[in-house]
């Protein structure tokens, strides 16, 4: 019976130190210390500051926008000229489905400024998804503008157009025909 709790204390004594040296080899843990949530910085606003005189100032955070006059003089002239392709040049490949994004650079010039009544419609060729109709971006005349339609290309190969025309408040036409031709191929 001795010797059996001589063998049991060797292999206590044994796992004793095994486990003492396998915990001084494992780094103690470091707690993590808390860190309070922070705020999101508050939004910039006119402040209001008042002066000893009684006087109330507003400083203003941003600048006020620019506001492109609507009225137009009686005798103004509408026109456009197309300058340039500012994406997808004309014959560009596209694959079924693909979205295109077409941007024609023009000029506004004409002596009447664009405003939100002044419209791009289709007309003719492939409609390619967009809609029929679609604002023409405000510009003040003699000035350049970036036109944007977004279309779909079609699932059958072929070469597609699209043929757009600017349309004054009044409905009549003016200015250039603006373009978009592709070629539509399978992957």
């Amino acid at each position: 019976m001795t010797t059996k709790c001589i063998r049991l204390s060797r292999i206590s004594f044994a796992l004793i130190s095994i486990l003492s040296f396998v915990s001084a080899c494992s780094p103690a843990p470091t707690p993590t210390p808390f860190r309070p949530p922070t705020e999101e910085p508050p939004l910039i606003e006119p402040t209001l500051i008042i002066q000893p005189t009684k006087q109330v100032v507003i400083i203003q955070s941003t600048l006020p926008p620019t506001i492109i006059p609507t009225t137009n003089p009686k005798d103004c002239v509408n026109d456009l000229s197309f300058i340039s392709d500012v994406t997808i040049p004309d014959n560009t490949f596209v694959t079924y489905g693909s979205n295109i994004d077409k941007q024609w650079l023009v000029q506004n010039s004409g002596t009447c400024s664009w405003d939100s009544s002044y419209r791009l419609r289709h007309l003719g060729g492939a409609g390619l998804g967009a809609a029929e109709e679609a604002m023409l971006y405000p510009a003040r005349a003699g000035t350049q503008a970036t036109i944007q339609i977004v279309f779909t290309a079609p699932f059958t190969d072929g070469v597609y157009e699209s043929a757009w025309q600017a349309y004054g408040p009044d409905g009549s036409p003016f200015g250039q025909p603006i373009y978009i031709r592709i070629t539509v191929a399978a992957p």
